[in-house]
């Protein structure tokens, strides 16, 4: 895990299906509300997705869940080219192209090592059209870095929660161990007490 230092105002743009506070991106529509805060190049946030995916997929199906991912900038000290905080601007574009988890996974699936550059622009534009943002306006959302002031946000915001790290996971505002496992047992718990 690593941890990281807040600091960015309020963004003048969010993308698609932000949450209330503008701080994520909202998938599903479940009762209770799971928070994830990741960041592209970090490699444990890889295998979470990895490990947990199936499970979170499943629950947001099962319309159990409202899936909150927060995509983190922190990581930007590592990379030679600010890689972490255009992957998160990157997936504010494909959020408003209505395929956020699909880019996710595609970034994850090619997520470059911590300590050189990371993807360029041109290939992040090419992990959206691998999952069908084939749209002219998602190349120049991220061309245009439409969402880096909001990556920032989300990276302050969570900084402000309490999230000192990533992968970080909370259940209805508790934090659970990124395991499939412990979030699912989680928000079961929620559930019956509801």
């Amino acid at each position: 895990m690593t941890t990281w230092m807040p600091m960015a105002p309020a963004p003048d743009r969010v993308p698609a299906g932000a949450s209330a506070g503008g701080d994520g991106v909202v998938v599903g529509a479940g009762p209770v509300t799971v928070d994830a805060y990741i960041d592209f190049q970090c490699p444990y946030c890889k295998r979470f997705e990895e490990v947990a995916g199936p499970t979170l997929d499943r629950l947001v199906a099962d319309q159990l869940i409202n899936l909150g991912y927060h995509p983190m900038s922190f990581l930007d000290r590592l990379s030679t080219n600010h890689y972490s905080s255009r992957a998160a601007s990157s997936s504010g574009c494909a959020a408003d192209g209505g395929r956020f988890r699909e880019y996710a996974r595609a970034l994850f699936a090619v997520q470059p090592p911590e300590g050189g550059p990371g993807l360029t622009d041109e290939e992040l534009i090419e992990r959206g059209r691998s999952v069908g943002l084939t749209d002219p306006g998602f190349a120049r959302c991220v061309l245009g870095g439409a969402y880096l002031g909001w990556a920032a946000y989300v990276t302050f915001a969570a900084g402000r929660r309490g999230v000192g790290a990533t992968p970080t996971v909370m259940v209805d505002g508790v934090p659970v161990p990124a395991d499939p496992r412990a979030v699912a047992a989680a928000v079961a718990t929620v559930l019956e007490e509801a």
